[in-house]
């Protein structure tokens, strides 16, 4: 796992250069809304790619993380499957309805069942390296997510220059970043992580959330704000010391939601021991790929200090094994 998350900005690079070399046709409809389908690893990045496109653009982008699908879907959705291992059975359950109902389809994945069906239909498609930990990929899905999206005229390729400064920020801060993810590993070891952050990045608050459930075997939360302000504060009423509460500091956020997070902060020290991640970057593509990184990383440490292998999965396997009788 330390050398997938040390590889992360080629990922990124390597991604970005099988979609330059993939060949995709063109699409005579109008799309007129986007479902992107995809569950763990390879569904963050459907997550956090609405998070960051869905204030620009003119039709709603919905990320789908089920069997089924939302009943608006017609001729004029484009319907994203990805699926890193391609085999994922509840992508491919509501690939099957996208199907049924005419849906425009276009596929990210690196092989399996998904890549069969692709071919067979002729879909547009992008193939990314496989045989991986699907959550040690994120770079690939997330990155040909916008390539996508770019070539069925849903975005414009300003996104390419957004990713070109965040591979040279992640190499740039690169001791940084690491630095920082110890410091936030040792705030959360033998605690509970508690994860806040502005609305508009809460998929960089899911992925950390994945991560630690994953490679660090830990349970933990996340929450927004606002929305965190008319519930879940009051809660911290009976907050102590079992918890380790991190805050992810981004630009570009509504001014009240910024005068939120300094007020809720305050209120939270009173309980539990805080944690704050300040992003560095202009666009949102920037930031979050920068704390995916620092993310990952505190993540892997956090399996070392607990003695824990990140990569082990056995109780996945075992959910998968028993739905297999079925």
């Amino acid at each position: 796992m330390n050398d997938y998350i040390d590889d992360f900005s080629n990922h990124l690079r390597e991604a970005i250069e099988i979609a330059n070399n993939t060949s995709l046709t063109s699409c005579t409809k109008e799309i007129r809304n986007v479902l992107i389908c995809g569950l763990g690893g390879s569904g963050i990045g459907g997550t956090i790619v609405s998070d960051i496109i869905s204030p620009k653009v003119n039709i709603p982008i919905t990320a789908t993380k089920d069997y089924s699908i939302p009943n608006f879907v017609n001729e004029h959705t484009l319907v994203i499957a990805n699926s890193y291992s391609g085999n994922t059975e509840e992508t491919l359950y509501a690939l099957e309805k996208c199907q049924a109902k005419g849906a425009e389809i276009a596929v990210i994945t690196s092989g399996g069942k998904l890549k069969a069906i692709a071919e067979e239909n002729k879909y547009n498609k992008i193939i990314i390296p496989g045989n991986q930990p699907p959550r040690a990929m994120f770079g690939y899905a997330f990155t040909e997510l916008f390539f996508m999206l770019n070539h069925y005229g849903i975005i414009d390729d300003s996104f390419k220059s957004d990713f070109t400064k965040a591979i040279e920020l992640l190499d740039t801060e690169k001791s940084d970043i690491q630095e920082q993810a110890m410091s936030l590993a040792k705030k959360m070891y033998k605690q509970t992580p508690v994860i806040y952050v502005a609305n508009g990045f809460e998929g960089v608050a899911v992925r950390f959330r994945q991560q630690i459930n994953e490679n660090s075997k830990m349970l933990c939360w996340h929450n927004v704000i606002p929305e965190m302000n008319h519930n879940e504060l009051v809660g911290w009423g009976g907050g102590d010391a079992r918890f380790a509460t991190v805050f992810f500091e981004t630009s570009g956020n509504h001014p009240r939601n910024d005068k939120r997070i300094e007020i809720t902060k305050a209120k939270i020290k009173e309980k539990s021991s805080i944690h704050s991640v300040k992003a560095k970057g202009q666009s949102k593509i920037e930031q979050s790929l920068y704390i995916v990184n620092i993310v990952d990383w505190a993540s892997l440490y956090l399996s070392e200090l607990k003695e824990v292998d990140p990569v082990e999965i056995e109780v996945i396997d075992f959910l998968k094994g028993e739905l297999s009788r079925f």
